[in-house]
């Protein structure tokens, strides 16, 4: 789905690791929450509450998911589910631009 509609828009940002990952919140009518957000090149570790489902629509990197010791490459055009309260890492290689979704 290239766009959203009938949406609202949170205007204030989610601003991590010193501002090289931000992201907006987009609510849902059916009470539903995704972000849209970049990713600056670099290694981050996130924790979730919630199932994450993670769409790349731009960028390169890999991502430690839990339980693993093995980096997956993502790119562009692709995804990859996060279990709910778990932790995971990724390694940034170029500007990453994503939509993450929320699954209770």
């Amino acid at each position: 789905m290239p766009e959203f509609k009938n949406v609202t828009v949170v205007k204030k940002a989610n601003v991590y690791f010193d501002g090289k990952v931000t992201s907006r919140t987009v609510l849902f009518s059916d009470c539903t929450k995704k972000t849209l957000g970049i990713m600056m090149p670099g290694e981050y570790e996130f924790s979730t509450a919630d199932k994450e489902i993670m769409e790349i629509l731009v960028g390169k990197l890999e991502i430690l998911l839990p339980g693993s010791n093995i980096w997956q490459k993502i790119s562009s055009q692709e995804s990859f589910e996060v279990p709910a309260h778990s932790k995971f890492k990724l390694k940034v290689f170029e500007l990453t631009d994503y939509c993450c979704s929320y699954v209770k």
